[in-house]
């Protein structure tokens, strides 16, 4: 304790400023958000914690996009819709295999057709390219994008 006083007097006078406390009213944004969820806002993506002497279960604890995900699965929903592509066919240039995306590019792993006939080659599957063709098998995709408009145009992009 007494290196760091004397790490905080060996700072310039000038660096050594007060905080500035705002004047305006402060709102958790969980109080923003249970205010939001009770009148047909968004889900609440904030969990309740534990009692205080408790351990927190998964429900209780998590928060984002993982309670989004927790949630879900309580539901019977994948949110994510982690399933296998269905591959029934070999995609062709004139019937490709459509891509589902709310996003304007997607990874796809092609494991051939019939399924696992060679070892999985990732595709970058965009809306840039009509069709990505696997350069093993030859099975054809396409992007089925049905996302907001706006991320075609790099308007949706954060960096």
């Amino acid at each position: 304790m007494a290196s760091v006083l004397r790490s905080f007097k060996a700072i310039s006078p000038a660096l050594r400023r007060p905080v500035v406390v705002s004047k305006q009213p402060i709102r958790s944004f969980s109080v923003s958000l249970s205010k939001l969820a009770g009148h047909g806002g968004p889900p609440q993506l904030l969990g309740p914690g534990a009692k205080a002497g408790e351990v927190p279960s998964d429900e209780a604890q998590a928060t984002g996009i993982e309670r989004f995900e927790l949630l879900g699965k309580l539901e019977g929903v994948d949110v994510f819709d982690m399933k296998p592509l269905e591959v029934t066919r070999l995609g062709t240039v004139n019937d490709p295999i459509a891509v589902y995306s709310l996003y304007p590019e997607r990874q796809v792993g092609c494991t051939g057709y019939p399924a696992d006939s060679h070892d999985t080659i990732w595709l970058n599957v965009n809306h840039e390219l009509k069709n990505h063709r696997c350069p093993e098998c030859g099975c054809v995709y396409t992007l089925n994008f049905q996302g907001d408009e706006a991320l075609l145009h790099g308007d949706g992009h954060h960096h």
